[in-house]
C-alpha cells in the first residue's frame, strides 16, 4: 500500500467519476421522458369535453333561475329570501 496515488490514477478515478455521473443524469432524463409521455392524458373519443359541459351547465342554471345575487340559492342549496317574503305576503 503506497502512501501517495499516482496522479495518472487520480484522473482516471476522476474521469470514471465523470462518466459515471454523466450516465446517471442521462438515465434520469430518460425515464423522465418515458414517465412523461406514458402519462399524459390522451383525450377519449367520444367522451364529454369539459369547456363544452361547463359552457352548457352554466347556460342552463342562468335560464333557470334569474341572478338575485345569493348564489345558495341560484345553486338550490338555500331557500331564496325572494321565496320566503313572497310566502309571508
Amino acid at each position: 500500500m503506497n502512501g501517495a496515488p499516482e496522479p495518472s490514477q487520480t484522473v482516471q478515478r476522476v474521469k470514471v467519476g465523470m462518466i459515471g455521473l454523466a450516465a446517471v443524469v442521462l438515465l434520469i432524463a430518460l425515464a423522465s421522458a418515458i414517465i412523461g409521455s406514458v402519462t399524459r392524458e390522451r383525450p377519449v373519443p367520444g367522451a364529454a369535453q369539459a369547456n363544452l359541459v361547463a359552457e352548457i351547465a352554466a347556460g342552463n342554471s342562468v335560464a333557470a333561475a334569474p341572478a338575485t345575487g345569493e348564489p345558495l340559492a341560484e345553486m338550490g342549496v338555500a331557500p331564496s329570501t325572494a321565496n320566503s317574503q313572497a310566502a309571508a305576503q
